[in-house]
């Protein structure tokens, strides 16, 4: 994977999931955060999008957001979609990480049902999108989610037979997702590297944000009543890591408004 290009080094920056964070839960509407997002623009901000999101999907709500400068963090970190760069012009390594699947022996490779065996109707009933939202969700590049059968020693010999072939396995609430590894934070410290490392605040409401929101410089848990709460993370006790009240995009608002001074900048 291609390092982030240099940029130049802002007041601070901004790494951000999506779906319940700056996103809404149910309409994933990010009307509350415009005005928020439009200040950090005017002050030269960047705000990063770091989701579990293939390039496909996450591509056009950067344009959307007015965000399409910036790098973007896909597929949990599995992968970057470069500034102003196109879902479908991303290249991974899909077609390898497959091959390396099939490798492995037949009676473990049954028990996993990645995006990559189901059509576009059954990645919507497994995940509950549109049929659209679905077609674009397999468009993967780096990683393969699915649903893995057996528990225990099935579970402990395939994830033993993954990494004789160089991958690595995260589970999820719902899917368990194959990658050649990368996290959220990893990414965050290779864009961090190319703006010239200034400090960073991170926002999230899931698992799979934990590491992210621990290694900014400060770091938010926004509220998502959908799910359970985040445990304690390291940061909180003194203060480095705060819990929004409100829930979603308006959270996120009530986050960065906060947290902002901290880093220099009075929005």
């Amino acid at each position: 994977m291609e390092p982030p290009a240099r940029m130049h080094r802002p007041p601070f920056i901004i790494f951000t999931d999506l779906d319940g964070t700056l996103l809404d839960h149910a309409t994933y509407s990010h009307a509350p955060a415009d005005p928020c997002l439009a200040a950090l623009a005017r002050a030269g901000v960047p705000v990063i999008l770091a989701s579990s999101k293939t390039a496909a999907e996450i591509a056009p709500l950067r344009d959307e957001l007015g965000l399409s400068d910036h790098p973007a963090i896909c597929e949990n970190g599995a992968g970057l979609v470069p500034p102003g760069q196109a879902g479908e012009d991303v290249a991974g390594r899909y077609a390898e990480l497959r091959a390396a699947l099939d490798r492995l022996p037949q009676a473990l490779r049954r028990r996993f049902e990645g995006f990559g065996n189901m059509d576009v109707a059954r990645v919507a009933e497994v995940t509950g999108l549109s049929r659209d939202a679905a077609a674009l969700a397999r468009r993967r590049a780096f990683s393969e989610p699915g649903l893995l059968s057996g528990d225990g020693p099935e579970r402990d010999a395939f994830l033993d037979a993954l990494a004789q072939e160089g991958l690595v396995a995260r589970e999820g609430g719902r899917f368990f997702t194959v990658s050649f590894g990368g996290t959220k934070a990893d990414r965050m410290a290779e864009i961090g590297g190319s703006y010239g490392d200034p400090p960073s605040l991170a926002l999230g409401d899931a698992p799979n944000d934990v590491e992210m929101i621990e290694a900014a410089t400060r770091g938010a848990i926004v509220a998502n009543p959908h799910r359970p709460p985040l445990p304690r993370l390291e940061g909180e006790a003194e203060g480095r890591i705060l819990r929004t009240a409100r829930p979603g995009p308006e959270g996120w608002a009530e986050a960065v408004t906060h947290l902002a001074p901290d880093l220099g900048l009075k929005l």
